[in-house]
């Protein structure tokens, strides 16, 4: 078992808490396949009626931790992990705070009820990069807040706070952030007295409008990362972030 990943599973609904708090919870390949499986398991088990996904310490993930040699293999793991969150047919509500950036947020747009504490701090930073976004997160985030709203999110790579996250409807409710996970919980809590079956079914009819779109969305954004990944472009906005300095991407040409 990974202690990248903590579980814990009581009356129905199973915490699944990411555990690099060291590191703002940043995904390695361990933390990536860690999750994936554990969802993988929560959606066969009949025991796990409601998943909470929350992060250990100060924030909730930082996304893809650059220093993973796996980060950009051949079949990256987060593309593992995608299929976990597309795939899992149980409610998944999200309790984020502090620091959620890149996969830190697209993880959240698969959460059926995301809530959010005081200090978030979010940021789908892909144009910032020059990368391609993920998740399906080109799809899911405008199916979420609308497109004019997911496309400046996008587009801008702006950062999102707590109030900006419930303004758009990211966040379905604003905590303090020591009362973020116990509120949660407490919501978890009052969808687990109802029938697994059921409330499986309710998710399948919700989410049965958005598959084509969002299988769309995932082999466009797959195909949109292999241009884009080692462009003069990226590799220069790399540097400019590794550097702390504004990128340049004057006088660049795409290969």
């Amino acid at each position: 078992m990974s202690d990248t990943i903590i579980k814990e599973l009581k009356d129905g609904v199973l915490l699944l808490t990411l555990n690099r708090p060291e590191k703002k919870n940043a995904f390695n390949t361990e933390q990536w396949k860690a999750l994936a499986a554990e969802l993988d398991a929560a959606r066969e088990n009949d025991d796990v009626t409601v998943v909470v996904l929350t992060g250990a310490g100060k924030d909730f993930s930082a996304g893809q931790d650059l220093s993973d040699s796996g980060a950009f293999s051949e079949l990256p793991p987060y593309q593992i992990c995608e299929r976990a969150f597309v795939d899992f047919d149980k409610p998944i509500l999200g309790a984020a705070k502090g620091v959620a950036v890149g996969g830190g947020s697209t993880t959240l747009f698969h959460c059926d009820i995301v809530y959010v504490g005081e200090s978030l701090r979010m940021r789908v930073p892909f144009t910032s990069l020059c990368m391609a976004p993920e998740f399906a997160s080109t799809y899911k985030l405008q199916a979420n807040i609308g497109f004019q709203r997911a496309a400046e999110l996008i587009f801008t790579s702006e950062w999102i706070n707590a109030d900006r996250a419930l303004e758009t409807g990211i966040a379905a409710r604003k905590f303090k952030d020591e009362e973020l996970l116990q509120n949660t919980m407490a919501k978890a809590a009052e969808i687990a007295q109802w029938s697994m079956f059921s409330l499986r079914e309710a998710k399948r009819c919700l989410k049965l409008a958005h598959k084509a779109g969002i299988e769309a969305a995932l082999s466009a954004e797959h195909e949109s990362m292999k241009r884009q990944i080692g462009s003069p472009e990226n590799m220069e906005a790399m540097m400019a972030f590794m550097q702390k300095r504004k990128p340049d991407f004057r006088n660049l040409k795409k290969i």
